[in-house]
């Protein structure tokens, strides 16, 4: 089965700036995935369990989308294991 199409992300590419950090409060297993930017960071809540890192790469995936870069280049530099986190963004 495909993955679902992401609909309605907020365009969040002025935050591609390189090295600039994106400091996110994450909901895991939430009923649809979606991104709440708000003035000091962002909200994102995703369908993933916070299981064996699933619920980060669904996170990384979102924000990337809404960026409109290569989930590749954002590395979560802080809060592996907690719902405050810090992704870098590395060009």
């Amino acid at each position: 089965m495909a993955k679902p199409k992401l609909r309605n992300l907020p365009d969040l590419s002025d935050r591609a700036i390189s090295g600039a950090g994106i400091q996110v409060r994450v909901t895991p297993k939430a009923a649809k995935n979606r991104i709440d930017p708000q003035s000091g960071g962002i909200r994102i809540d995703v369908t993933a369990a916070p299981e064996n890192g699933k619920a980060n790469e669904a996170v990384r995936s979102i924000l990337a989308a809404a960026m409109g870069v290569a989930p590749s280049t954002l590395v979560l530099k802080r809060g592996h294991s907690a719902r405050d986190k810090l992704f870098v963004y590395v060009p």
